[in-house]
């Protein structure tokens, strides 16, 4: 990694000695979740995106999900105990999390906020998320994930 600028994510999982390796692609602007799957041939049900929400009690609350599935908010409301959640406006996202769309990972934002992952992230023995910025993959055991977003498992999708 020494030719790589690190990201707060990989210090943060070098901090707790979590095995983890990266991914860098070329990508001056947004890249969704299939497309960066895609550039580097790497299986889409592993790709997993990270979307931010609010809940009816004002609270913030973090889904992590594969990068083809469609967030059901029924069911992550469900999953952190309130009535409903909805997606937080894109303009926020910056301010909030420290992370800018496309480049948004569950680890290391500016607050800790209550993350699930969806389910099927334990099918695998690694899966990918952002790095904390646009260009940049992480591969790492979903356990490990979960321990370094303080996450837990959830049915998410539609």
């Amino acid at each position: 990694m020494a030719n790589t600028q690190k990201t707060n994510a990989m210090r943060i999982l070098e901090q707790m000695g979590v095995a983890f390796s990266h991914t860098e692609y070329a990508a001056d602007a947004f890249t969704d979740g299939v497309e960066t799957a895609d550039r580097l041939g790497l299986e889409r049900e592993r790709v997993f995106k990270t979307l931010v929400t609010t809940g009816s009690d004002r609270n913030h609350y973090v889904f992590v999900i594969p990068v083809e599935a469609t967030l059901d908010l029924k069911k992550c409301a469900q999953s952190v105990g309130v009535k409903s959640v909805s997606m937080l406006p894109q303009k926020e996202l910056f301010a909030l999390t420290g992370y800018v769309r496309g480049g948004c990972t569950a680890i290391g934002m500016k607050k800790k906020f209550a993350t699930r992952i969806d389910e099927t992230a334990m099918l695998f023995d690694t899966i990918y998320v952002s790095g904390g910025r646009i260009g940049c993959q992480l591969c790492l055991g979903p356990d490990d994930f979960c321990r370094a977003a303080n996450a837990a498992y959830a049915d998410l999708t539609e």
